[in-house]
């Protein structure tokens, strides 16, 4: 089966450190791998509106929302690429993740069912030399991982603040070459013995 990743961009800024870390890592995918690259800003999507007590939520069939649910349920890997904004994900990740929260309740769409079994990845870059202050993001992203029934391939962490500062983290870059090479397990959630 074809793998076909989905890079979900959470940044502010195009061509920021955590994007230019992911396509280090996406240089070393197989040729036959499909890669579709989806910037969160240039794709903007309303606040979301949890409906779960009021009506049942209804299938987008046209715009960002649409594009971002295609494209979730086509993906085999889904790779959150977002920098570390105050020890989580960006803002415009966070939306994305409770959108699938919308999409879990969407009648007809089967959406933890369609990504159980599949990959969900992180990549991040963060000012910071101590890497433990990105636990709540891994967190974030296992944990949802866990609860959809994924596997969780881990998160990619590069060091960076300024435009390109990732670039000279050459351990970063050297775990960029096998990361998606790994085989990932299935998630299980973090405070599960």
């Amino acid at each position: 089966m074809t793998r076909r990743f989905l890079f979900v961009l959470g940044s502010a800024r195009s061509d920021g450190n955590s994007e230019l870390l992911a396509r280090r890592a996406a240089e070393q995918l197989p040729a036959d791998a499909e890669q579709q690259w989806l910037d969160l800003t240039a794709h903007p999507v309303p606040d979301f509106e949890d409906l779960r007590h009021d009506s049942d939520h209804v299938r987008p069939t046209e715009g960002n929302v649409a594009l971002l649910l295609d494209a979730t349920l086509r993906a085999t890997d889904i790779v959150i690429v977002s920098p570390l904004y105050w020890y989580s994900v960006s803002a415009q990740t966070k939306r994305y993740l409770d959108y699938w929260s919308g999409w879990l309740r969407t009648p007809g769409l089967d959406f933890k069912e369609t990504l159980a079994g599949r990959t969900l990845w992180g990549v991040t870059a963060l000012a910071h030399e101590e890497q433990v202050v990105a636990d709540p993001l891994i967190g974030t992203l296992h944990n949802s991982a866990a609860y959809m029934g994924m596997r969780f391939g881990g998160v990619l962490l590069g060091n960076g603040s300024k435009p390109g500062d990732v670039l000279a983290d050459t351990e970063a870059l050297a775990r960029a070459k096998t990361f998606f090479a790994q085989e990932a397990p299935l998630a299980r959630f973090l405070y599960e013995k």
